[in-house]
């Protein structure tokens, strides 16, 4: 890859991108459906999508409060929040695009402002303790809490799983994963897939014009065979999907490397939870679907459990990251993904970029403390993370990190720091129905 393209990555992906468990019962991927726009590929804007539209979101308001309204706000490690507020300032400042805001606003750049001053206050090393950090938010932004909206708001998890393959086929390793190819054209932003429910997404370019991609199944039965788009291999479909479910992960090769790859692209189809479709058809009840019950149930019979994934027609394709891309997963925009700090949201409402302050008190699993309250920054989006106070947490690699994102699925809140100066806190944020999500 010569460049970082603007992409969500619903590790949540995404997208799903690590609802793990409750996506995987209930919804669709968070992460799985995060991802790269190819370069080669016509802008969505380029393209008419035919698909059925989304539903309008409700019309909200941003109250204005203040930081003591923010229970937990002085005991927070306002460092670790600046690091992850600093890494999504330079994509930001490097795509050059205007957040979106109300067609009635004027055109401060608020956003990009406070980007370049803690550029800058990062170059002169003016912030290296956290009450300088606190300062730095304080001086800045304001805290909002949103109205008319959901009344109660949704938190959970997703992560990176670190997966054996190979880089080619022998008789462990024989199931692949696909890079994107080559005419599959996005129609819908890939930032906006989120907010696109039933909707094809993406399409296959012919010359008699845009026809739905192959679905899982065909896919899995050998429909891209033949044109050298095998990535990566690993051990059965089961795998393959889980990776996809997190739109990310890291693949350990037989001599002990670990590569990463990250989401580039999907089919289209909208995602099918395999989970509740278990459920639905008596196989396994509510109780009893955990995340290792689930995986357990399908690799104990693959012949059973192939027609339960195909009912699922999302697929998702990936490209291998290289250099310093490859040192951290990656958000919207190459943003890198911090541990306890990043979060997917619902870009109709929050920009990325947008410092947003979590409480969530009945995490308990997830700090030392009990509760989570902390100030995390919207690095992600993901499909099945649609409304004003739904977020998911990143919560890093390996199995340690899937072990807390698949027991996270609390109530919580979600309130936004919206920069102060230039007027701009009343006209950041995007109007639902004429929202254009990006950078």
């Amino acid at each position: 890859m010569t460049e970082c393209a603007y992409h969500p990555q619903i590790l949540r992906a995404r997208r799903a991108c690590g609802l793990l468990l409750f996506m995987l019962l209930f919804l669709s991927p968070a992460v799985c459906d995060n991802g790269a726009v190819a370069a080669s590929a016509p802008a969505a804007s380029d393209i008419q999508n035919k698909a059925q539209p989304a539903m309008t979101p409700p019309v909200v308001t941003f109250e204005p409060m203040t930081f003591s309204d923010l229970a937990g706000w002085s005991e927070d490690d306002h460092l670790a929040a600046w690091k992850a507020f600093l890494a999504s300032c330079k994509p930001v400042l490097r795509a050059g695009v205007r957040p979106a805001k109300h067609d009635s606003a004027g055109s401060p750049q608020a956003l990009i402002d406070v980007c370049e001053r803690a550029v800058a206050m990062s170059k002169a090393k003016s912030v290296r303790t956290r009450s300088e950090a606190r300062q730095f938010f304080e001086t800045n932004f304001r805290p909002h809490r949103i109205s008319g909206g959901d009344a109660e708001g949704l938190l959970t998890g997703y992560y990176e799983p670190l997966i054996k393959g190979s880089r080619i086929p022998d008789k462990t390793y024989k199931v692949p994963i696909y890079r994107r190819p080559p005419d599959l054209v996005n129609v819908v932003a890939e930032s906006e897939r989120g907010a696109k429910s039933g909707s094809l997404t993406h399409q296959r370019k012919t010359a008699k014009g845009l026809e739905p991609y192959l679905t899982r199944a065909d896919i899995e039965q050998g429909g891209l065979e033949g044109q050298g788009l095998e990535l990566m291999y690993l051990k059965d479909p089961v795998d393959v999907f889980f990776m996809q479910v997190q739109g990310s992960g890291r693949i350990q090769l037989p001599s002990g490397e670990k590569v990463r790859v990250t989401y580039d692209g999907k089919n289209g189809h909208p995602y099918t939870s395999v989970g509740r479709v278990l459920i639905d058809e008596g196989q396994m009840t509510a109780d009893e679907m955990s995340l290792k019950s689930l995986k357990k149930w399908l690799k104990t019979d693959k012949d059973r459990a192939k027609p339960v994934l195909w009912k699922n027609k999302s697929y998702v394709f990936f490209k291998e990251l290289s250099g310093t891309e490859a040192n951290a997963p990656m958000g919207v925009g190459c943003i890198p993904l911090q541990a306890g700090r990043s979060l997917a949201i619902d870009t109709t409402y929050y920009p990325i970029g947008t410092p947003i302050f979590v409480d969530a008190p009945k995490i308990t699993h997830a700090t030392k403390s009990g509760g989570f309250r902390r100030l995390m920054v919207a690095h992600d989006v993901g499909s099945a993370i649609k409304g004003t106070e739904r977020g998911d947490i990143y919560f890093g690699s390996g199995d340690d990190a899937g072990r807390l994102a698949g027991v996270t699925k609390q109530p919580g809140h979600l309130y936004a720091l919206l920069p102060i100066d230039g007027g701009a806190e009343n006209s950041f944020f995007p109007d639902p129905k004429t929202a254009s999500s990006g950078l």
